[in-house]
């Protein structure tokens, strides 16, 4: 799965529960387990099949429902120029989950350290000078949140292949409007087109 589904999927679960009820999320869990034997959150995080029991239960409308519950996570906004498409978080569990990573000073230093450009595990530990222990223990957790994403491999001077990291966005706004924060990411275009969800937002 991509970094930006594995973003948007830690908050689809609690929307398709609370905007389609919790008795057709139930159906829609059972149906999962009776097709593929996985769960909810195993389909969340494996799009194609929850795509193909969401057709199931809403037939021609399932693209209307899709883009329905994933506009309630995040909403594209796309410049003039159509390249550069800004992200703004609606879900209010997945914009504290963001803040709380950039509001971590590590983790802060670690996002930009590979913004732009991907580097190992290594490399963004000294470049962060971050002390090994913690350090990994926090890529560790944005990798698992998809707010860092492996792009590419190197050799080592041994033969080992080393995986190679990078931010799955190119920037992050943070404003307040009408005392109300709003946060907006700028998604690589590799982390875009990499997304199954997002092919299904800008279809």
């Amino acid at each position: 799965m991509s970094g930006l589904d594995t973003l948007i999927a830690k908050s689809l679960e609690l929307v398709v529960r609370d905007n389609l009820g919790q008795i057709t999320f139930e159906r829609i869990e059972k149906r999962l387990f009776e097709k593929y034997v996985i769960s909810f959150s195993q389909a969340v995080e494996d799009f194609e099949k929850l795509d193909t029991v969401l057709r199931e239960f809403f037939g021609g409308d399932a693209d209307g429902v899709e883009k329905n519950l994933l506009d309630k996570i995040v909403a594209m906004r796309e410049q003039k120029n159509h390249v550069k498409q800004w992200m703004t978080l609606e879900d209010a569990r997945l914009m504290r989950m963001m803040l709380k990573s950039l509001g971590d000073e590590d983790k802060k230093n670690i996002i930009n350290t590979v913004m732009g450009e991907s580097k190992t595990i290594s490399d963004i530990l000294e470049i962060s000078n971050i002390p090994q222990t913690s350090g990994y223990r926090k890529i560790n957790s944005l990798i698992r949140d998809g707010v860092l994403l492996p792009h590419d491999h190197v050799n080592t001077s041994d033969g080992k292949k080393v995986t190679k990291y990078k931010a799955i966005f190119e920037n992050v706004r943070i404003s307040v409007e009408k005392n109300k924060i709003v946060m907006k990411i700028l998604p690589t275009r590799e982390s875009i087109d990499k997304s199954r969800i997002m092919q299904i937002m800008c279809s």
